[in-house]
This record gives structure tokens, C-alpha cells and sequence, in this order.
């Protein structure tokens, strides 16, 4: 009785990607096929293949819709909020997995490995986030602060609220992390006269930067290696 209530033909025609990833596993489905899953239906005349299939083509791949906002995924008709959370929560599942990549102490001794951990969690981002990482004296990671949102300038990046994470952790060093939308992680002339007066900072603070890595699309480009720092 089991064995045929998850035979072909049971399931209903909806859920059919849902009975392929079962019988054949995930990696046979194809992007439309696992957006439709975790979708989990459609609206009133289009399954959830069907949205599946214009989310692709709206946002071109699954890269361009993870990096989409909440809200803006929810404005999407037959969306809404609640999918929108689920489409979510799954690509910064991803992200998360393979940043971390199965370490239990993250260990930031270079820009690679920066790149590494923090590539996945920014590089498909539509906004300009800045992070700091706190390290250890080993350059084991302490934890990680988003400072700002939004266009890069001084007037969101204040050297107050970089420090104050670093300080109240007694961090040993500090890594700089931002990522460019534009996917080319060449560093504007404002880049650099912020990373300037944030050493600066640091160095009347006796608190040492390590470096400032600018996440690209599956690139980087470390301040430090270009003795910008």
C-alpha cells in the first residue's frame, strides 16, 4: 500500500517535481522545478511551474532572484508575503552552508578566505552592504557586524560604528568587507578615502585592520594586497 500510494500517477499533476526529487533525487529537477517546490502552488489558473517559470525569466536566474528583497518578491502577484519569507529563508540557507563550509572555528588569515566565507552571503546582494569582522589573535572569527546598507560613503560608514563592536568584544583585528551590486569589485575613489580614514581611526584606537575586501561576482579585490591599506 505504501509502495503504491508513491507510485507515478499517485501524486497529483502539481506536485509532480515533488515526486521526481523523491524518486530521483534533488539534483534531477531543473531551477524551475525547485523554485516550484518551495513555492508550494500557483493562483487561480497558473500552477506554481508556471510562476516558477516567470520568476526566472523576470530576474534571468536563480542567482538574480536571491538576491532580491522581501518585500519586493512579496509585490510579485501570486507571491504575496508568506512565500516571499520561504523563497528567503531557503537561498540564506544556502548562503549560509557554503560560506561556512562545514568549519567549526572560521579562520580569516587571508583574503581568500574571506572571499570564501563571505563571497556566498554578499555577492548576489542589490545593495551595498558593509560588514566587519572581528577577529581573535589567532585570526580565528569572533563575529560579524553589519555597519550600513546602502551607497558607501562616510555619512553611513562612521568610524563609531565600526570600532564599538571590536572594542566591546576585545577584538584583536578587524577585517572590512563591502560588496559592489555591480558585481566588479574595483574600488571607487570613495572606497578608498574611507578605507584611509578608517586606518587612521584604528591606529589612534591601537586596533589593527587587517584588511578591506570588496566582494565582487565570484571575484575580489583585497585593499591589503594592493597596499592601499
Amino acid at each position: 500500500m505504501g509502495a503504491a500510494g508513491n507510485g507515478i500517477g499517485r501524486w497529483p499533476s502539481e506536485d509532480r517535481p515533488r515526486e521526481r526529487l523523491y524518486h530521483k533525487g534533488a539534483d534531477s529537477l531543473a531551477d524551475a522545478e525547485l523554485l516550484a517546490i518551495q513555492l508550494g502552488s500557483g493562483l487561480a489558473g497558473r500552477s506554481a511551474m508556471d510562476m516558477a517559470r516567470d520568476l526566472l525569466t523576470r530576474y534571468g536566474s536563480l542567482s538574480g532572484l536571491a538576491g532580491r528583497g522581501v518585500a519586493e518578491l512579496g509585490a510579485v502577484r501570486g507571491v504575496g508575503p508568506v512565500k516571499a519569507v520561504r523563497l528567503a529563508a531557503a537561498f540564506e540557507i544556502t548562503r549560509r552552508l557554503r560560506s561556512r563550509n562545514g568549519e567549526a572555528r572560521v579562520v580569516l588569515g587571508s583574503p581568500e578566505q574571506v572571499f570564501a566565507r563571505y563571497g556566498p552571503l554578499m555577492e548576489d546582494l542589490q545593495k551595498e552592504v558593509f560588514r566587519v569582522a572581528l577577529l581573535d589573535a589567532q585570526n580565528g572569527l569572533l563575529r560579524d557586524v553589519v555597519v550600513s546598507e546602502g551607497t558607501l560613503s562616510a555619512s553611513l560608514v562612521h568610524p563609531r560604528e565600526v570600532f564599538k563592536p571590536a572594542i566591546l568584544e576585545s577584538a584583536a583585528s578587524i577585517i572590512l568587507l563591502h560588496n559592489h551590486p555591480s558585481g566588479d569589485p574595483t574600488p571607487s575613489r570613495e572606497d578608498l578615502r574611507l578605507t584611509k580614514q578608517l586606518v587612521e581611526c584604528s591606529e589612534l584606537l591601537d586596533l589593527r585592520i587587517h584588511d578591506h575586501v570588496i566582494i565582487g561576482r565570484e571575484r575580489f579585490i583585497s585593499l591589503a594586497q594592493r597596499g592601499a591599506l
